[in-house]
């Protein structure tokens, strides 16, 4: 009896490594990551099998890789994620209805928008109701590469220490040249990003919304205006150097959206800006670049981080009240920024900081003061976050409500709102 026992118990763990059995490598292309400042990180390709230049950054986004991927802040950037496993939920279809409730598109964008992705380890199976793709298949039809089998920790402390570095992806017969001369990488920052990713023509989106708003589109992620349409705006979405001030009186508010890169190539906004704040006592709220572009029409300063701030868990300390925003209180928000508004003494007369990073005491907001008589409010995070947090989602109906009050004061004096728009109304955004 006893020797029946123990040949069974022998049995199962034959039969369990049986099961374990080691697949092929499926992503068998070497490809490595070289950095200006001279290390090199070894690891396999996926993706589409190409080398590219860029910025590498990371971020300690914990979840909503696809979100990350298609936000157009992070144009001509190589984004490591922090996080040790990507791409097990896979990727979904990006189509999605123009309606009071939806904008055309369920991502960010219609494509990804960073120039290569680092994972520690990219899932080879994904799992979720929604998953059309494997990440590896959508970064192969987009054309973008990525590199997995690195160990991020190391070059997550080494970005962390010397700050966001220019690098480059070499794949397949690349990865066994010698690494590139400094001479020879890429800077993104050089080049004006946000007209590559801002629509080139005007469009229009829930046309039968009761208040009428207008987004200068220096890169909007789609769930900006779908923040707006679901609270009953009509979005109109122009692009990033549309003279504003030629249509303005046609609208109840105005934003300006995020974008990528440098916000000094964005003069051209600041300067119409500085126009409409000194003749438009409209609503006017800025989020990430849009926020960079209301601050240096108010006079302020902008720089560029050393370490920028990147990811969904980046705390802010209100200085001040304004609708749902209550002083003193810390909201924990997203970001993807590696520019910010210089904090000065005294702040340019009309303003004041709004909001503080509580990490490195960088400027995430201003806002008009209450003495100016404007609307005017700026954020450098994102409250609009698809991925989450919420603690400022709120911070859209404010403007928007604000924007319905101001409407509703003046209603007497408006005219056929149908007869206003520009464009006739889309079915898709850019």
């Amino acid at each position: 009896m006893l020797s029946n026992i123990l040949s069974r118990r022998l049995l199962v763990p034959h039969f369990s490594r049986g099961l374990a059995t080691h697949a092929p490598n499926p992503f068998p292309i070497p490809a490595a990551l070289h950095f200006k400042s001279g290390q090199s990180f070894c690891g396999r390709s996926f993706g589409a099998p190409k080398s590219i230049y860029g910025e590498t950054v990371f971020s300690t986004s914990i979840t909503s890789y696809t979100e990350s991927m298609t936000d157009p802040s992070y144009r001509g950037q190589i984004l490591v994620f922090t996080t040790p496993m990507i791409g097990n939920y896979g990727v979904p279809s990006n189509e999605a209805p123009t309606d009071s409730q939806d904008v055309g598109m369920v991502l960010e964008s219609r494509g990804i928008q960073c120039a290569g992705v680092i994972v520690a380890d990219v899932a080879e199976k994904f799992s979720h109701h929604s998953a059309v793709e494997s990440i590896h298949s959508w970064c192969e039809r987009h054309g973008v590469p990525g590199v997995t089998g690195v160990d991020t920790r190391a070059i997550t402390t080494l970005l962390r220490d010397q700050g966001t570095t220019l690098g480059r992806i070499a794949v397949g017969a690349d990865s066994t040249l010698p690494p590139p001369k400094p001479e020879e990488y890429w800077d993104p920052s050089k080049e004006n990003l946000v007209d590559q990713v801002s629509t080139k023509t005007p469009y229009l989106l829930n046309p039968e919304g009761d208040v009428k708003i207008a987004v200068l589109d220096f890169g909007a992620k789609a769930n900006m205006m779908r923040s707006l349409v679901r609270r009953g705006a009509a979005v109109h979405v122009l692009p990033w150097n549309y003279d504003f001030n030629a249509i303005r009186d046609n609208y109840d508010g105005l934003l300006l959206s995020n974008g990528p890169g440098d916000p000094l190539h964005c003069m051209p906004a600041v300067l119409n800006l500085r126009k409409t704040l000194e003749q438009w006592n409209k609503p006017v709220f800025g989020i990430c670049m849009g926020n960079q572009v209301i601050g240096l029409a108010a006079g302020l300063d902008a720089y560029r981080m050393t370490f920028g701030n990147r990811g969904h868990n980046q705390p802010v300390l209100a200085l001040a009240s304004s609708g749902s925003i209550k002083a003193g209180r810390v909201y924990v928000t997203s970001q993807n920024h590696q520019y910010a508004l210089t904090l000065q003494d005294p702040f340019p007369v009309g303003w004041e900081p709004f909001f503080i990073n509580c990490n490195d005491s960088s400027v995430e907001g201003i806002k008009s003061a209450a003495e100016s008589g404007k609307r005017v409010w700026g954020v450098q995070f994102h409250p609009e976050s698809a991925g989450g947090p919420l603690d400022t989602i709120e911070m859209f109906t404010d403007f928007v409500d604000e924007c319905r009050a101001l409407k509703a004061s003046h209603e007497p004096h408006l005219g056929n709102v149908k007869e206003t728009y520009l464009v006739e109304p889309v079915g898709r955004v850019a």
